[in-house]
């Protein structure tokens, strides 16, 4: 279903549950530390869906061990992302020198929470749920703005090594399946000059919302 939404370049694996097959490298498991069943089997099962999607790059599998913040440690050259909810894990892979950076995300298709969407929307973006909410009531609009700036932010950390909150990036997600991201925060001081914006796609089906955005690799 996610490989719907990625750019030609991008490989990707996903499951809608959790596989029986699935292992870890002694690296992993032992930075997973002791967790719940619940939480092994998903680590384990997105883990093992981010190989699938390296094999689609032609590598072999790697340990796949969280570095700072918690995002994955990739092969050398390659850009990544990985996303769990309930009832769905996945993983996309792509190549550092066809696409600079990536973020996919994955939420149940269902409204946020009371008082979320203050929280993470800027007010442009609270108008905008608004009326696409009028307009196209089938789509929990505040749900897909979330999944989108998680998204982002996980674009965004890998290529500037900087946080980016909820109010760091503007999202205009769009009813026929796109969305794009422009980034308000100051750009980090570094050797090559940070994205200002992504450019993404989103679906809505079978009760999950997926939203994923990438950066074209630099000249």
């Amino acid at each position: 279903m996610i490989d719907e939404i990625l750019p030609a370049a991008v490989m990707s694996a996903e499951s809608f549950g959790d596989e029986p097959d699935a292992w870890l490298f002694p690296e992993e498991r032992t930075a997973l530390g002791e967790v719940g069943e619940a939480r092994r089997r998903e680590y384990t099962t997105v883990r093992h869906c981010a190989r699938r999607a390296l094999g689609g790059l032609g590598l072999a599998p790697a340990p796949l061990v969280a570095g700072v913040r918690g995002a994955p440690r990739w092969p050398a050259g390659v850009v990544g992302s990985m996303t769990h909810c309930a009832g769905y894990r996945a993983a996309a892979t792509a190549r550092r020198s066809e696409v600079r950076t990536l973020g996919i995300d994955a939420e149940p298709h269902g409204p946020l929470p009371d008082r979320v969407l203050e929280y993470i929307a800027l007010p442009q973006e609270a108008a905008e749920v608004a009326r696409l909410a009028r307009h196209h009531p089938e789509v929990h609009w505040d749900r897909l703005l979330f999944c989108a700036k998680e998204a982002v932010y996980k674009a965004w950390f890998p290529a500037t090594h900087s946080w980016l909150g909820f109010d760091g990036a503007v999202i205009s997600p769009a009813p026929d399946g796109t969305l794009h991201a422009r980034v308000l925060s100051p750009a980090p001081s570094q050797q090559e000059p940070a994205p200002r914006e992504f450019t993404g796609r989103w679906l809505a089906r079978d009760g999950l919302l997926l939203a994923c955005v990438v950066s074209p690799a630099l000249d």
